[in-house]
């Protein structure tokens, strides 16, 4: 804080008009003014910002709709048997798994939970057609492609599209609802080939998911 003899010359003046009896009144405020400039120092437990950052919902979604949010039912974990030969890799980002089928050529397979209905089934199939560049299906169009999995999950809805021209890709997927309110999807891509002799296999992955 400054003394009186520290006073800079601006505020002399104002001193000179307050008079003795107003000095305590401009030395309460620059003692106001020299306090602001301190420091407070806040002790942050280590992990606290990522703990924060992961139970914040993504802009727009409310709090519930977040798996594990406050009011969402608690969140289960889908379970596989995994064909013979079949390996598997921890995710990544939103991918719960990578599998491997044993097959020579280009197959990528995925399993990935998203939290409510993820759009919903006709969305999703219309969304996999537009990356393998065929046109979107009506609702009615769309039934006519699924085939229903019955599992212990519940009812899975597969779909096999392969797309056109030269070096067309092949998509077979599928999609769950579970009674956690989460949809799971399986899906396998890559050059026709491979992916269809990967297909029966994949096919009994599908009807062997769980919920632990």
């Amino acid at each position: 804080m400054r003394t009186p003899h520290s006073i800079p010359p601006s505020l002399r003046g104002r001193a000179r008009v307050l008079g003795r009896a107003g000095l305590p009144i401009l030395f309460l405020g620059l003692a106001a003014g020299c306090n602001t400039s301190q420091v407070a120092h806040y002790r942050v437990p280590k992990g606290s910002d990522s703990a924060a950052a992961q139970a914040m919902p993504p802009m727009g979604m409310p709090p519930g709709a977040m798996p594990g949010g406050a009011g969402a039912p608690a969140q289960a974990h889908l379970q596989w048997t995994l064909p013979e030969g079949w390996t598997q890799e921890p995710g990544s980002g939103m991918r719960a798994a990578t599998l491997k089928p044993p097959v020579a050529g280009k197959v990528d397979v995925s399993v990935v939970m998203l939290p409510g209905t993820a759009g919903g089934e006709l969305a999703n199939v219309n969304r996999w057609r537009n990356q393998l560049g065929l046109p979107p299906l009506d609702a009615a169009a769309e039934a006519a492609q699924r085939t229903v999995v019955r599992t212990k999950a519940g009812e899975l809805a597969a779909f096999d599209f392969t797309g056109t021209g030269k070096g067309a890709s092949r998509t077979v997927a599928g999609l769950i609802t579970t009674s956690d309110g989460n949809t799971w999807f399986l899906k396998m891509d890559g050059a026709p080939g491979p992916v269809g002799q990967a297909k029966p296999a994949f096919m009994r992955l599908m009807g062997s998911i769980r919920l632990d």
